[in-house]
């Protein structure tokens, strides 16, 4: 034993001495080479990677210039070599920075070892416009231009470029949805811009650089715009134009000529526009209409005549609600082809995409002058095969083309979207094939940074449908879903999914805009509206109803960002946000310390028995018990929040304030038996996950969720609020093989039940589509619903294994909760140091574990082994330290658990189950 200890010893030694270190993945403000920013001091971030074990970063030095070359005179700030493993969001701290600027930036990186690396790869940002002086350009209108369901105004300019031109600059936004010609070429690949904001108090720009499509000599602008988010229909009923009835365009293009001067295209009072082209209407809801018989050929090319246009006129708007892109843009992100063209039993002509999705389709199409081809959507067919729609509500979610008879012609939209499967297409000249069909899927563009795998088909499908449904709820705001006459930034939803959304992907930009209009819409006594933007209440409203888990997640989603990204910024900018939330609840529960009526929405969905079933229980859950929960929950992140921030007074009262709460809750709701609530699974989830049970209760609450659960056939009666933390809470008071019995569930309510009714997608309900194929309530029955995709963050932290341990995965906990109803589960994260690995199979009587730790982190690898030296590490027995030595029980007491340090590196552990 002794020897081989000194044999991986040795060889340890060898990997270590031999490790080299490079720098890689630069990004600044998560970002990777960003145009257009208005962050005063940007912070970059790195990985670092090299061969060996155990690498950390002891030292780095950072410099930033104006030049790629980084000659001496242009570098503008240099760190020197500063002792820290610091290698996130380490923030510009040089002179100030200008409008425009752009910033060149290298980083190089000491090991533990004293070893340095080269020079990283050069990286940049730029700057946006950082001031309403900077804007030049005057907002430009159509005179007539107020209408609902308009054609699409069209705006167009000629200028010439005398001199050569070494760079051009376009800052763009609008009222409504734009997008931008410049030599007949679309400038940018985004779509829907300028995106979705509180218009009224921020609105985004886009920056382009159009270098490529500037020429000598004349040149054209032009530009079309649909009603959008600003204009177009929102929420319910007649609900349009919330924040304007005209539609406008902001531009400003600054050349950088070859001699070092510059000039302005600006948008003003000498451009002309027209509105009767092609596209006669454009609504999120109700799509868009497109006649190619009024299509304008060269319009935005130089020479175009243009004499039937008109003068535009000039809007007076204040430019300080102007601000830089922040999330993630929205683009066309991957196309897929149909699986089939059937005719329905009542012979309607379908088309079947074969998965769930949110976007547009693109047609393939020859026919007479004057044809009109009609596109309907819908998410689902009903028992009988035809063509369901009553799900979507008012929302008409069609496409019409009228064809202009030039031969092959090819259209897809530009200013709607849909959540859809199915297509229903009337008025096609010839015969439909798949190949006159392609669905072009439409999201913000967020960097994957998860995977999950397990040795169950059924899982691995839940798997696919949460990452499909956060895919279409994620455009520009997290939606509550992509197709009905709704698609609002439901808070609630929100703060359900964030956790596993930010598994999936890299949702810190999304979300850090999307936290910034909330704090902006957010009223002045506290309250946080049931949407964001907030289009349910008048803009100029100074109060709103909100409710309890709905409203928090001004508090929740801020805090679980720091814990994913380790983003302190994130905390410090929603500080005032967050506290000015528990302020309100505060206000409202008084001395009482119950939050009576704060809860409007309860435990969204939960489950209700059939009418015909007379013996089970429905899941119920009090709401003011609801509403105090989540008062005591935000209390203490808030509390936890101002630990990290240094806010010491603010710490010691929300944590004095937080235990006040539970004394309370336990006399009003808690019995000496450990009963809690109404006794639904709600009421124990809550209590338990808020830490509001007495310690000597945890038990018995623990037991009687469980009982519950086994009493209705390892069935789940959760809804939105109690399913986020239901496997959560069993897993962490021994009852894993209950919350395995649950996920695995496959018959109504559970989250495989859809997946066996061919879901492709998460539901808003637990029996969207009932076993008899009939379907739930059509005036609230989406099929494109994230909320209880939720459950992801289980199968990533728990039944996978991979935890953070310090918040942004500095630290990281591998514990993977096995179970002999699965052979593996495996998981991947790419954290903010590099890629988190683990994955457990079962094999000839053994478990392998495989580990995947990044450089500059370290981890604590907890086996359920009595004794390490049963264990192997990379072939060779596991040799822990005594000192580092961490012990615990298996959840159901049954099993020692030995736990110890590693630093980055791959491994492989293997012990006998």
């Amino acid at each position: 034993m002794k020897f081989i200890y000194l044999l991986f010893l040795s060889l340890f030694s060898v990997f270590a001495n031999s490790q080299s270190v490079i720098v890689t993945d630069q990004t600044t403000e998560y970002k990777t080479n960003p145009v257009g920013i208005d962050v005063l001091q940007p912070r970059m971030s790195w990985k670092i990677s090299g061969t060996g074990y155990d690498i950390m970063q002891s030292a780095y030095s950072i410099r930033v210039a104006t030049s790629a070359r980084f000659s001496s005179s242009s570098i503008i700030w240099e760190t020197g070599k500063i002792m820290s493993d610091e290698s996130v969001f380490v923030p510009y701290e040089g002179p100030a920075l200008k409008s425009g600027q752009r910033c060149y930036w290298q980083v190089r990186v000491w090991d533990n070892k004293g070893k340095a690396s080269k020079w990283s790869p050069t990286a940049f940002w730029e700057m946006g416009l950082l001031s309403p002086a900077d804007w030049k350009a005057g907002w430009i209108e159509m005179e007539e231009d107020t209408n609902r369901y308009a054609p699409a105004p069209h705006f167009r300019k000629e200028f010439s470029v005398s001199k050569p031109v070494a760079r051009a600059v376009a800052y763009v936004t609008s009222h409504g949805f734009y997008e931008l010609h410049l030599n007949g070429k679309k400038v940018g690949d985004q779509v829907l811009t300028p995106g979705w904001t509180s218009y009224s108090k921020r609105l985004q720009y886009q920056v382009y650089d159009v270098t490529g499509q500037i020429v000598k000599g004349d040149n054209a602008l032009g530009a079309v715009l649909g009603d959008g988010w600003y204009r177009g229909t929102l929420g319910w009923g007649s609900n349009w134009a919330i924040y304007g009835k005209r539609l406008g365009l902001l531009l400003q293009i600054r050349l950088t000529h070859t001699d070092g001067t510059e000039s302005l295209i600006i948008s003003d009072d000498t451009w002309k526009c027209y509105n009767n082209g092609a596209i006669r209407m454009t609504d999120i809801y109700n799509g868009e209409t497109y006649d190619a018989t009024k299509k304008l050929t060269g319009w935005n090319q130089p020479g175009y005549n243009d004499s039937a246009w008109k003068k535009v006129r000039t809007g007076n708007y204040d430019k300080k609600n102007l601000i830089a892109t922040e999330g993630a843009s929205i683009r066309k992100i991957e196309e897929i082809k149909p699986v089939k063209v059937f005719r329905s039993p009542k012979g309607s002509l379908l088309v079947d995409m074969g998965q769930n999705m949110v976007g547009w389709v693109r047609i393939k199409v020859n026919g007479p002058k004057g044809t009109t081809v009609r596109i309907r959507h819908a998410e689902i067919l009903d028992k009988y095969g035809e063509f369901y729609t009553a799900n979507l509500r008012s929302a008409k979610c069609e496409l019409n083309y009228t064809l202009a008879g030039t031969g092959d012609e090819v259209y897809e939209p530009r200013f709607t979207f849909m959540g859809f499967r199915y297509l229903e297409v009337s008025g096609f000249p010839g015969t439909l094939t798949t190949d006159h069909i392609t669905g072009v899927v439409v999201h913000s563009d967020m960097e994957a940074t998860g995977t999950y795998e397990s040795s169950n088909p059924l899982l691995n499908q839940l798997q696919h449908n949460i990452r499909w449904g956060q895919k279409g709820n994620f455009v520009d705001v997290p939606t509550d879903c992509p197709q009905r006459d709704e698609r609002l930034g439901w808070t609630g939803d929100a703060q359900a999914f964030f956790r596993t959304a930010s598994f999936n992907y890299d949702v810190a930009p999304f979300f850090t805009k999307w936290l910034k209009d909330l704090a902006a819409d957010q009223k002045p006594g506290g309250e946080i509206p049931d949407v964001i933007p907030d289009v349910l209440n008048r803009q100029n409203a100074t109060t709103a109803a909100p409710s309890a888990g709905w409203g928090d997640v001004g508090v929740i989603i801020p805090w679980t960002m720091y814990t994913v990204y380790g983003d302190k910024k994130i905390l410090g900018q929603q500080y005032t946000s967050m506290k000015k939330w528990v302020e309100y609840i505060r206000a409202k529960a008084g001395d009482s310390y119950i939050w009576k009526g704060g809860s409007k929405y309860g435990d969204w969905l939960f489950y209700h028995p059939p009418v015909n079933n007379h013996r089970a229980a429905d899941g119920h859950t009090d709401h003011d018990f609801i509403a105090t929960a989540y008062y005591a929950y935000s209390v203490s992140l808030l509390a936890e929040a101002a630990k990290v921030l240094g806010k010491t007074g603010d710490a010691e009262l929300y944590s004095g304030l937080f235990n006040n709460i539970k004394k309370v809750f336990n006399h009003e709701y808690v019995t000496p038996a450990g009963r809690v609530g109404t006794n639904s699974q709600t009421s124990y989830v809550l209590a338990l996950m808020f830490n509001l049970m007495p310690d000597d209760l945890k038990d018995e609450a623990a037991r009687y969720l469980a009982e519950d659960i086994r009493s209705r056939g390892n069935h789940l009666s959760t809804g939105f609020l109690g399913t986020i933390y239901l496997c959560h809470v069993l897993s962490d008071n021994g009852y894993t093989d209950v919350a395995y019995d649950l996920l695995m569930q496959e018959s109504y309510p559970s989250w495989l039940y859809p997946v066996k009714m061919g879901a492709t997608t998460i539901w808003e309900r637990w029996d969207g589509q009932k076993p008899d194929s009939t379907f739930q309530d059509a005036g609230m029955n989406s099929f494109n619903h994230y909320a209880y995709g939720a459950i992801g963050d289980w199968m990533y932290r728990v039944s996978a294994g991979i935890e953070a341990r310090k918040a942004g995965y500095k630290e990281i906990l591998i514990q993977p909760h096995i179970t002999k109803k699965l052979d593996y589960s495996k998981a991947s994260f790419e954290s903010m140091y590099g890629t988190i690995s683990s994955g457990w199979e079962r094999k000839d009587g053994k478990i392998i574990l495989r580990v995947s730790i990044p450089a500059n982190t370290r981890a604590v690898i907890m086996l359920p082994v009595d004794d390490v030296s049963k264990a192997t590490q990379n072939g060779i027995p596991v040799v822990i330290d005594k000192n580092d030595a961490i012990t615990a029980t298996s959840d159901d007491g049954s099993r020692k658990i030995i736990g110890f340090t590693r630093g980055s590196g791959d491994y492989i552990f293997e012990y006998s189950e």
